[in-house]
């Protein structure tokens, strides 16, 4: 396994892992704090939450499992997540009727930078064709 796999496997578990909490703070007025559209109820996500905070934990798996053998997320799961997920934020920010404060925009067009910069940075440098399972 090689730095760049590691360093990338670490960078997207740490997004996730934030991106995760932030959700799961939802319930707690985060939403607003943040300037981010509000839902009715904080079922959706919360449940989004989860799923995310557990991908970033299946990243940090894969990152720091191998000298035990588990395995994780992988980098390629890991680009179609970002791809999808950047994706889909990325084509609300710019062709939804999103009415929220402009500190709401910055933080979900960085959100979206970051997630797409990723996705594009791991396929670039070809790790996410290594196998995890490789000493």
């Amino acid at each position: 396994m090689g730095k760049p796999r590691d360093l990338l496997l670490l960078i997207d578990g740490l997004i996730n892992l934030v991106l995760g909490v932030l959700l799961l703070l939802y319930p707690f007025g985060l939403a607003h704090i943040l300037g981010v559209p509000v839902a009715r109820s904080s079922f959706y996500p919360t449940i989004l939450g989860a799923v995310i905070f557990g991908i970033g934990i299946a990243l940090m798996i894969e990152r720091h499992g191998k000298i035990t053998g588990i395995t994780g997320l992988g980098l390629a799961g890991a680009i179609a997540i970002n791809l999808c997920g950047g994706g889909m934020l990325l084509l609300w920010l710019l062709c939804g009727e999103l009415e929220i404060p402009l500190r709401g925009r910055i933080i979900l067009w960085a959100i979206a930078t970051v997630v797409l910069l990723t996705g594009v940075v791991e396929i670039a440098t070809g790790s996410w064709r290594e196998s995890g399972n490789v000493p």
